[in-house]
């Protein structure tokens, strides 16, 4: 049974939390224990972790915040053994170091900044960073499988969820063009093209002509105008 003050101060912290959130950390207290708390860790960019989700949970005593809670993570992620408590200067690995004036928010802070660190603490593992990377991008659908997790961070329930979804298509462009339009389009630009080019064939022709009935010689025109007169002359030069 957690004491009063107890109580007291961890809806404090929690009320702190949710108006100024930190930095790549979420924890929530459980809905039946308030000295059960659960968290979440975002892997930091430019780390083997980046990309990562990492679920675990702290279990404070009823003296909090005299006493220190214990810290344990449940999301495999190749820093830290699942299910086994973290030794951490903050952690009840070590009475004797902690300050009453941590809370929840640097508890979390200082274990993500460890988590970072290669230091080799109890329940801590070794492994490369491909490990850790491939850890990292199966944390959100392995935490995902856990009902507590599911239910306390939805949020990131449909995170994972809407990674799921098939990428959607680019539609390909319709063309504007009635059915069959394309395909007649250069039949419509061949027979365009070949009137064009009788048009320009039937023109010199005109223009011979013209030019043949307006350079009548004058022997012609006067030969014409001695034998059949003016008169019977000028219907013939129309010719």
């Amino acid at each position: 049974m957690a004491e009063k003050a107890c109580v007291k101060r961890l809806q404090k912290e929690y009320r702190a939390l949710c108006k100024e959130p930190v930095s790549h950390v979420v924890a929530r207290p459980s809905p039946n224990d308030i000295l059960e708390w659960h968290y979440v860790l975002e892997g930091s960019e430019g780390t083997p972790f980046a990309g990562g989700f990492y679920y675990g949970k702290i279990k404070f005593p009823p003296e909090y915040p005299f006493k220190p809670p214990g810290i344990s993570m449940t999301t495999p992620n190749g820093r830290f053994m699942t299910q086994k408590k973290i030794c951490l200067s903050m952690s009840d690995f070590h009475p004797e170091s902690w300050n009453p004036m941590w809370s929840v928010s640097s508890i979390l802070t200082g274990l993500l900044s460890f988590m970072m660190d290669n230091s080799p603490t109890t329940g801590s593992v070794s492994t490369t960073v491909a490990e850790k990377e491939k850890l990292a991008k199966a944390s959100l659908a392995f935490n995902c499988k856990n009902p507590t997790f599911r239910k306390l961070f939805p949020e990131y329930v449909e995170k994972y969820e809407q990674q799921q979804l098939p990428s959607q298509p680019v539609p390909e462009q319709v063309s504007s063009m009635p059915a069959g339009a394309e395909k007649s389009r250069p039949l419509l630009e061949e027979h365009e093209n070949s009137t064009k080019d009788e048009v320009n064939r039937v023109k010199p022709l005109k223009d011979v002509k013209n030019q043949q009935r307006k350079s009548v010689p004058t022997w012609l025109l006067l030969l014409l105008v001695s034998i059949f007169g003016v008169v019977m002359a000028l219907p013939l030069l129309q010719l």
